[in-house]
């Protein structure tokens, strides 16, 4: 299919598809209690039947235009990847997430990943309104929405109920005008 390069580091944005469901479960099983920390990815591939309905699930949503999933490659190892896990072209309304393996936090790669989303969004899609969702707790997550200019339009007090607990989340966003402007200035 194809390949972005995220810089000159190697690493590539690919679509990850449900062909992709072995290499996508050993990722899962390399970073399953890191992944998990905060989002139910991980519980959600449990053996490679559920794996592979997980990305089938995504590969609808495309179909449908209603959702991506995208895998990055580090040194041609799965590590992790990026998603619209809500796509509304009617409304302009998108939402991006994120996971990563613990082996390849720290190298950008899921800000420089999640800014080739929102530019295809905003840019081709003509979405207006690019949301993200963290746990309060989730810092690393935080960062990112941080880094990629996003405005923190506040918390959903105790919204997720998470392995027993209730989390706050954070409702960060852009807009369309706002990643225009930030990227014209060269942020």
């Amino acid at each position: 299919m194809f390949a972005l390069s995220l810089g000159d580091d190697g690493a590539e944005l690919r679509p990850l598809e449900p062909w992709h469901a072995e290499e996508y479960f050993a990722h899962i099983d390399r970073g399953r209690e890191y992944i998990g920390q905060y989002i139910a990815l991980s519980d959600r591939a449990t053996d490679l039947a559920s794996a592979t309905a997980f990305l089938q699930s995504y590969a609808d949503k495309a179909a449908a235009d209603s959702g991506r999933i995208y895998g990055i490659w580090a040194d041609g190892v799965l590590v992790g990847g990026v998603l619209f896990r809500t796509f509304d072209a009617e409304s302009g309304n998108c939402e991006v997430g994120c996971w990563l393996e613990e082996a390849a936090v720290g190298r950008g790669l899921i800000t420089r990943a999640i800014r080739v989303l929102i530019d295809w969004a905003v840019e081709e899609r003509g979405m207006h309104r690019v949301e993200w969702l963290a746990a309060s707790s989730n810092t690393a997550s935080i960062n990112v929405a941080k880094r990629l200019g996003m405005v923190r339009d506040g918390v959903l007090r105790e919204s997720n109920p998470y392995r027993g607990v209730r989390h706050d989340m954070e409702v960060w966003s852009v807009l369309a005008r706002e990643w225009r402007e930030r990227r014209a200035s060269g942020r």
